[in-house]
């Protein structure tokens, strides 16, 4: 469903600027193009390695941090609209940008500076009485005193990070010195969390703004792996509704809705990742924009509405663009289940994959997603991170069972070689991630 025509505007020949042209930025390319929408990628990545710019009608080489340039490149080739996709450090830069250029923007620099540091929102969350993981006072001048005081295991994070970058588990003091190490090399801030480390269960939150209203638009089980020794489990997939949403409804959700007008937050999408503790929904991670998971396209299927398209209509418009979505929300999912699999693989250069048709044919999956296609090499430096996830499959059921049949057999369709003929996937969800977890 086009969701642009909810509006009667018609955005065709319209022309939208898209900062950083990594491959999931290719949605948001061919969700313009649906829309009838010109498209210009800009990032200081070359062409080839730069998956979006080839995809796009037209490409640019300005990097997203140079304000100045890309607000003259806005002006000169006649842009009615910047969106940026996936990366929290590309945030702040865009607000400058839309504002220095007079284009809408889904929210403020302040805004974007407070969500996407973990230290402030976590403050925020507090503030609002909302659930958030303890954590660690490790001051760098009196690391020995502060490391008696700590209860292991911890997970040691940057505080501007995303994408499971600059992360660690420690068990020990030596782990921790080397994870402190490591997390303030990657944080542009030098700014670090060491949180304690709770193996729970996950869940994801997704929100939606539209004109200072905030709707709930899903609440999924995120099925984590510990498929690869020492290092950060990773997402195996996405199963929804989860059983904590109820709950999460009636107490949690009412919290946040008073701290995002406490914000000034107006429009837009938001996640959050949390672990459940004793059913309550406890949060780690904010991500105010659009999410690698791809949620917008199990939305679309079941309830008719599609936040991505509403991003990039608000991106050229300075709305979100469907005129009813109250009549369209509905988290439950009409009693209706989705779901999302990621297969992950381990480092190597991918020379086949095979199953990609055979899945895209199997009932009730709505898109296939490759995030490395063959030939791409998955570096070890990206273990531990979800830049490890290879395929995504978007799907819906009309029963929880039937869901998580589907779920096992699709995993089983694909194979995905290396160059040196071995077997590149980790293991995925079993028939145990799905216990207790679902309405």
């Amino acid at each position: 469903m086009d969701t642009a025509t909810d509006t009667g505007m018609d955005l065709k020949g319209k022309r939208l600027l898209i900062l950083g042209g990594s491959r999931i930025s290719c949605e948001i390319v061919k969700h313009a193009r649906a829309m009838g929408i010109t498209t210009g990628v800009t990032d200081w990545y070359s062409l080839e390695t730069s998956p979006a710019k080839q995809m796009a009608d037209e490409a640019y080489f300005v990097s997203t941090s140079n304000i100045e340039e890309i607000v003259d490149l806005i002006n000169s080739r006649s842009f009615d609209g910047v969106i940026t996709g996936f990366t929290d450090s590309t945030l702040p830069y865009y607000a400058e940008i839309c504002e220095r250029a007079g284009l809408p923007a889904y929210g403020t620099k302040e805004q974007f500076e407070v969500f996407t540091d973990k230290t402030r929102y976590k403050k925020l969350l507090e503030q609002f009485e909302i659930p958030t993981i303890p954590e660690y006072n490790v001051d760098g001048a009196y690391f020995e005193e502060a490391f008696e005081k700590i209860d292991y295991p911890v997970i040691v994070k940057p505080a501007d990070g995303s994408g499971s970058k600059g992360i660690t588990v420690c068990h020990n003091q030596d782990e921790l010195r080397t994870a402190i190490a490591f997390a303030s090399e990657t944080s542009d801030i030098k700014t670090i969390l060491v949180e304690q480390y709770l193996d729970k269960p996950e869940v994801t939150i997704f929100w939606l703004f539209i004109n200072g209203k905030y709707y709930m638009t899903l609440l999924g089980n995120r099925h984590i792996k510990h498929n690869q020794d020492g290092e950060l489990p990773l997402p195996a997939g996405y199963t929804y509704p989860a059983k904590v949403q109820t709950k999460f409804l009636e107490e949690t959700a009412p919290k946040m809705k008073r701290m995002f007008q406490a914000a000034g937050i107006k429009n837009g999408m938001m996640f959050m990742q949390c672990k459940v503790v004793d059913g309550q929904c406890v949060v780690y991670d904010i991500g105010y924009r659009l999410t690698g998971t791809l949620e917008y396209i199990n939305l679309n299927a079941l309830c008719g509405y599609d936040p991505m398209d509403m991003m990039i209509h608000f991106a050229l418009t300075g709305n979100m663009g469907v005129l009813d979505i109250e009549t369209k929300i509905d988290p439950y999912l009409n009693g209706k289940y989705a779901y999302n699999v990621s297969i992950l693989c381990c480092p190597g250069e991918i020379a086949q994959i095979t199953g990609i048709e055979e899945v895209r044919n199997f009932p009730g999956v709505i898109d296939v997603v490759v995030s490395h296609p063959e030939g791409d090499i998955i570096t070890p430096n990206m273990k531990g991170r979800l830049a490890q996830i290879t395929i995504r499959i978007l799907g819906k059921a009309d029963s929880s069972e039937q869901m998580c049949n589907d779920i096992l057999n699709i995993q089983r369709m694909f194979n995905i070689n290396s160059v040196m003929g071995e077997n590149m996937i980790l293991d995925g969800m079993d028939k145990n991630d799905f216990i207790g977890t679902l309405l």
